[in-house]
């Protein structure tokens, strides 16, 4: 199954991922945005230094979706925090619990891709299909 695909969006950039559950589906967008923001950070070949937990609120499905990339992005662009791997232990509609890994940014060694400012709520969606689920969120670049 597919991780995910960029699409074009004017002045922005657009994401839509996949996963077969849920959960897949979240933990696949945070290491997507991971994934454009920052070249070459990933679980295989970096090491994670520090491991945080997180419980996302929202008001339903696309909310929390946002909310999570949101808090996501905040940890790179507040506290320079790279996330290399993520694994949502529990999901609800309004509610979702992860367990993150990564480690401090290193301007010595990382290199930024994207300059991502913001997750939108342009056309944000979480929808369940017949081959799993799929999440579409548009960041403001």
């Amino acid at each position: 199954m597919k991780k995910y695909r960029v699409f074009d969006h004017t002045a922005d950039l657009g994401i839509e991922v996949f996963g077969k559950t849920q959960a897949d589906l979240f933990s696949r967008a945070a290491l997507a945005l991971f994934d454009l923001l920052v070249e070459g950070v990933d679980a295989q070949t970096t090491a994670s230094t520090e491991a945080r937990k997180l419980v996302i609120d929202g008001a339903d499905s696309a909310d929390l979706f946002v909310n999570f990339l949101r808090e996501i992005l905040y940890l790179f662009n507040g506290e320079g925090f790279l996330l290399t791997e993520c694994r949502i232990a529990q999901i609800a509609e309004k509610r979702l619990r992860a367990d993150i890994r990564g480690r401090r940014y290193d301007a010595r060694k990382d290199r930024v891709k994207t300059e991502i400012k913001a997750v939108t709520y342009h056309q944000a969606a979480v929808v369940q299909t017949a081959r799993g689920w799929q999440g579409r969120v548009v960041f403001d670049v």
